[in-house]
């Protein structure tokens, strides 16, 4: 069994660890059936510290839910996949439902990780209120709430991380995608 460093260990215990049971129950209500939430949760986790080595994390928690979701979506796929369908049966399958062939799926795990690197680049309010407003699903109220703040503070402070966000996208874009 691999052994981590003491401050991956104190990390993981600070900033992972008190998110397992909201993750636990997010997943099981999001992805009610077909997946195994004790794995998806284990492999976020390794991910999300390989991930944390290579460099600090700003959003750890927010990190780890896109993490655990992208994990999710993936086990159900391979599962699809696995199916004992005819391959006439399965193309026709693929065909009908839409799914993304690997250029679309390349691009939107690129484009997550974008989103991503966006969210992680707003200041710390901003980033929590967009998080919970709209990852969480989160009222106005909710957050405010939440936070210990008010409604009108969440609604300025929301507006301020989306047109930061338009910013950092804008600027993305003018280099041609390769990153502010």
């Amino acid at each position: 069994m691999a052994t981590f460093p003491q401050d991956s260990a104190r990390w993981f215990a600070g900033e992972l660890q008190p998110h397992e049971p909201m993750l636990r129950a997010w997943l099981q209500s999001r992805f009610p059936t077909g997946c195994d939430v004790d794995d998806i949760i284990q492999e976020s986790y390794f991910r999300v510290l390989k991930a944390h080595e290579l460099s600090p994390l700003q959003s750890p928690k927010a990190f780890l839910f896109a993490t655990a979701r992208n994990l999710a979506l993936d086990q159900l796929r391979r599962r699809k996949v696995a199916r004992t369908d005819t391959l006439a049966e399965t193309d026709a399958l693929h065909v009908m439902e839409g799914d993304p062939g690997i250029p679309e799926a390349l691009a939107h795990t690129q484009e997550l990780e974008v989103l991503t690197l966006a969210i992680q680049s707003l200041p710390t309010r901003c980033r929590q209120i967009l998080t919970l407003r709209k990852i969480y699903g989160l009222s106005q109220k909710e957050v405010a709430a939440e936070l210990g703040i008010s409604e009108h503070t969440v609604e300025a402070q929301g507006t301020i991380g989306l047109r930061k966000l338009a910013e950092y996208f804008e600027r993305f874009e003018r280099r041609g995608g390769a990153g502010p």
